[in-house]
């Protein structure tokens, strides 16, 4: 019995929030999410990393530099996007040495974006934008951001359309994790940019999505 009275939180629908915009930022501790997307069985290398030059297919999700009708323009040594996505959400790659690489780090295995510095720069490594595109809508998903030091993120929301869903905040970014819920619960979350303006870059090491199967 005491089981079941534990259990029942996390299988009841997410619930709704009140943050003034379509998609909250929430602790992740707060979401319970079945999925688990790690790089650890990615090829990968130490320093600037392995270069990934396409796009990068794992189970649940898929990886790139934005969207297709996305513009990716300059802010210093950091990556902007512009412009509105096409839809449906189609990934694509940077130019090469500017779309993503695969590192060891401190016995992690993380993912950077590269910026239009290019690989194997230092200047590019995690400063470079970040689009992922799940293979179903997600209503809440998490992050685990690496390597930042007190600067700002920024992840946008796509809908599976193109359309905008919300651009959210996030500072300061370092060894955090950060959680995101649709305010209504809807699974409208099919595609996100992670971009920052981090003086040393960051980078994405776990990802956390799904929902719970529907037990009644």
């Amino acid at each position: 019995m005491r089981l079941l009275a534990a259990l029942i939180p996390a299988l009841l629908p997410l619930p709704a929030f009140a943050c003034g915009a379509a998609v909250c930022l929430v602790d992740p501790d707060d979401l319970v999410l079945p999925d688990v997307i790690t790089f650890d069985e990615t090829r990968a290398g130490y320093g600037p990393g392995y270069p990934v030059d396409d796009v990068l297919a794992l189970e649940g999700a898929r990886f790139g530099q934005h969207f297709a009708g996305q513009r990716i323009a300059t802010r210093g040594t950091h990556d902007a996007v512009e412009g509105a996505a096409y839809g449906p959400l189609t990934l694509e790659t940077g130019p090469e040495g500017q779309n993503l690489s695969v590192v060891n780090f401190m016995g992690l295995t993380v993912l950077n974006g590269y910026g239009h510095a290019g690989f194997p720069k230092r200047d590019a490594q995690g400063e470079g934008a970040i689009a992922i595109l799940f293979d179903r809508d997600q209503s809440a998903l998490s992050l685990d951001v690496r390597g930042g030091e007190d600067g700002q993120a920024r992840v946008l929301f796509l809908r599976r359309d193109g359309s905008v869903l919300a651009h959210v905040p996030v500072s300061p970014v370092g060894e955090f994790a950060f959680g995101f819920i649709h305010a209504r619960g809807l699974a409208e979350i099919a595609g996100v940019v992670v971009i920052n303006t981090d003086p040393q870059g960051i980078a994405i090491d776990t990802i956390r999505f799904g929902k719970l199967p529907d037990l009644s």
